[in-house]
This record gives C-alpha cells, structure tokens and sequence, in this order.
C-alpha cells in the first residue's frame, strides 16, 4: 500500500509542477509512472544508460518534494476545495470568508 501512496502523491504533484522540468525528464517521469516502464525499458527506447534514467527520474522525485515544501501549491490547491466543499455543503459563508483569507 505504501508504494500506491506514494505513486500517487508523486503523480499529483507532478502534474502541478511538471512546468517546471526538461521535456526527457517528463518524458521519462511519465513513462515509468504512468506507463509502467522499467529502467532498463526506458533507456533501451531513448538509447541512454539505466543508470541515467534512474538519476534523472529520482532527480524529479526529489524536486517534486521540495517544490511543494517550499510553494505548497496541492496543498493550498486541497484546502480550497476542501473549503468549497464545505460551503456548498453548508452554504456557511464562513467558508467563503477563509478561502479569501488563503489568498492575502
């Protein structure tokens, strides 16, 4: 189950800061998450070395987890739809007042 958890933290904030990496690092990003691919797999279709497509997929991984440390930008994302979820639910404008909050 971790590895799920995991896949699927990665890939939501891949697609929120995917902008800001090369296109063979999303290239390959998405071939061995989205796709299924191996290593090996992945460097025979670019004729590159296993090793290089290990560095720069963990390269990503690395760099998703800062950028989101750093700019919080899914979780700033989940917290608004948390709050509109709760005011169409309740219709409470207090939740609309704390989601204009987030943004000052």
């Amino acid at each position: 189950m971790e590895r799920l958890e995991k896949l699927n933290k990665l890939n939501e904030l891949f697609l929120t800061y995917q902008s800001l990496f090369t296109d063979k690092q999303i290239e390959y990003f998405n071939y061995y998450y989205e796709l299924d691919y191996t290593y090996q797999e992945i460097a025979d279709k670019f004729n590159v070395s296993r090793n290089a497509i290990f560095d720069s997929i963990k390269k990503v991984e690395e760099s998703l987890i800062i950028y989101e440390k750093n700019f919080e930008l899914v979780k700033r994302r989940k917290k608004r739809l948390e709050l509109l979820d709760k005011y169409f639910e309740t219709k409470n404008e207090k939740y609309l007042f704390d989601l204009k909050r987030m943004d000052e």
